[in-house]
């Protein structure tokens, strides 16, 4: 009961992170959150004498929640870089001189 709980938790958690978004953000924040998951996890884990499975549980949520946030983070990036683009259909303004 217990290997099966561990194969299904592992085949879950690598079928969600299979499916991330891939941007510079959403992979770094991937790292970091499962890194500092994992430390936490362990932390946390080794109170109740479940170190490594704690690590383990706290590094998928932290890798998780470190995507969504850097997935934002490139979205609004891809926002800001889309509104600093200037449209060439339409003629620019002349600003200082009269138009005729």
């Amino acid at each position: 009961m217990k290997n099966t709980i561990k194969i299904l938790a592992a085949s879950l958690t690598l079928s969600m992170l299979s499916s991330c978004a891939s941007g510079p953000n959403a992979q770094t924040g991937t790292v970091l959150g499962a890194l500092g998951g994992a430390a936490v996890g362990g932390i946390i884990g080794n109170q109740s004498g479940r170190g490594l499975e704690g690590a383990a549980i706290g590094a998928a949520a932290g890798g998780i929640g470190g995507n969504m946030i850097g997935n934002a983070q490139d979205q609004r990036n891809a926002q800001r870089y889309q509104q600093q683009q200037p449209y060439y259909g339409q003629p620019q303004p002349y600003y200082g001189q009269p138009r005729y």
